[in-house]
C-alpha cells in the first residue's frame, strides 16, 4: 500500500495543475467560438440553453437581447414562456407585445452567460432558431473571422490589429453605424450606414438621403414593386446597382442596393448587411468605439 499517497500527490497535482490553468484562462478570457456562414449571408452558432436545450442562433449586430423564435420554444424543455411586456418596436416601426423567459444560462463556445433574459420573436434568419446580440460579448473585444469562420471574444485586441483599418463607430441606442461613401457615377455622397449582421442583403438607403439625392434618377434601376399600405399610400420598392460603394481605402464596385420611393416615411436609417460585411474580417473594440476592418477571401467574390 506504499505506492498510494504518491498516486494521491500526482492527482492532486495535476488537479492544482489544471485548476492553474483554468484561472489563467479565465483571467485571460480569450474564447473561440466556431461559426459558419449561412445561404443568407448569416452567422450561426450552436449554443446550449440552461444546459440542455441546444438551438443555432444568429449574430445580430444591430439587436441586443437573446430571442428565440415561435417555432424553436415549442419544442425546448427547460424553459416557459410566460411573462408578457407591451412596447417592444419592431423594425417596420410596428409596436408588439413579446413573451419573455428570465433566468436562463446560455452557452456560446466556452463562453457561459447566467441570469439571461431570452425573449420570443415571431421571425430569425433562416437557418437559424434565433439570434443574439453584442450584449453577450459585453466588455469584451470581439473578432469575426470569415477565413477561419471562428468568433474571437478577448479582453484586449489582438497584437495583429495593425494588419486592419481602424473606423470610428457611431453609436446611437446600442446601434453601431459606419461612415461610408456611395459613389453613384455623379456624385461622391457620404451617409452613415448601421452593421447589421441580421440582413441578408448588401445595403439599404434611408429615404432622406433617397429623396435629398434622387438616388433613383442617378443609378441603374434593376427591378422595382409597387406597394400600398393601409392608408392607401403607394410606396415604391426599387433594387439598383451602386457603382461604387467606398468603405475607408476598400471599394466595392456594382454593390446591389435597395430603397423606397413614395410618400411614406418609412426607412430612416441606412443599412450595411451580411452582403458586404462577410467581405471583411473585423474586429470591435471592447467599448464598441471603433471596428477594424480588413479584406477577405470573400472580397472580390460577385454580390
Amino acid at each position: 500500500h506504499m505506492y498510494k499517497p504518491a498516486i494521491i500527490f500526482t492527482a492532486f497535482f495535476t488537479l492544482l495543475f489544471f485548476t492553474g490553468n483554468a484561472q489563467r484562462d479565465a483571467k485571460h478570457k480569450k474564447y473561440s467560438i466556431p461559426f459558419h456562414v449561412t445561404a443568407y449571408n448569416n452567422i450561426a452558432v450552436a449554443a446550449v440553453l440552461n444546459n440542455e436545450d441546444t438551438v443555432t442562433l444568429m449574430l445580430h449586430t444591430a439587436a441586443s437581447d437573446v430571442t428565440l423564435t415561435e417555432e424553436a420554444t415549442a419544442k425546448l424543455k427547460t424553459m416557459q414562456f410566460r411573462d408578457t411586456a407591451g412596447n417592444v418596436q419592431s423594425w417596420g416601426g410596428n409596436v408588439n407585445t413579446s413573451l419573455f423567459s428570465n433566468n436562463n444560462s446560455l452557452l456560446i463556445g466556452k463562453l457561459k452567460r447566467d441570469s439571461i433574459t431570452i425573449w420570443q420573436d415571431k421571425n430569425s434568419g433562416q437557418e437559424t432558431d434565433g439570434k443574439f446580440g453584442l450584449n453577450v460579448f459585453e466588455n469584451k473585444v470581439l473578432e469575426v473571422n470569415f477565413d477561419k469562420n471562428l468568433l474571437t471574444v478577448e479582453t484586449k485586441l489582438p497584437h495583429n490589429i495593425s494588419h486592419y483599418e481602424k473606423f470610428k463607430i457611431l453609436s446611437d441606442n446600442d446601434e453601431m453605424f459606419i461612415k461610408a461613401l456611395c459613389l453613384t457615377g455623379k456624385d461622391t455622397l457620404e451617409n452613415y450606414f448601421l452593421i447589421h449582421s441580421g440582413y441578408a442583403g448588401s445595403i439599404l438607403l434611408d429615404d432622406g438621403f433617397v429623396k435629398k439625392n434622387m438616388i433613383g434618377q442617378q443609378i441603374k434601376i434593376t427591378g422595382e414593386k409597387k406597394l400600398q399600405d393601409a392608408f392607401g399610400n403607394t410606396l415604391t420598392v426599387k433594387k439598383g446597382l451602386l457603382p461604387s460603394l467606398i468603405i475607408g481605402s476598400w471599394k466595392l464596385d456594382n454593390a446591389p442596393v435597395g430603397f423606397f420611393e413614395g410618400t411614406t416615411e418609412m426607412q430612416n436609417i441606412s443599412i450595411i448587411g451580411g452582403d458586404i460585411l462577410k467581405r471583411f474580417n473585423w474586429i470591435i473594440d471592447a467599448r464598441r468605439e471603433y471596428i477594424y476592418l480588413k479584406p477577405n477571401t470573400f472580397f472580390k467574390v460577385g454580390f
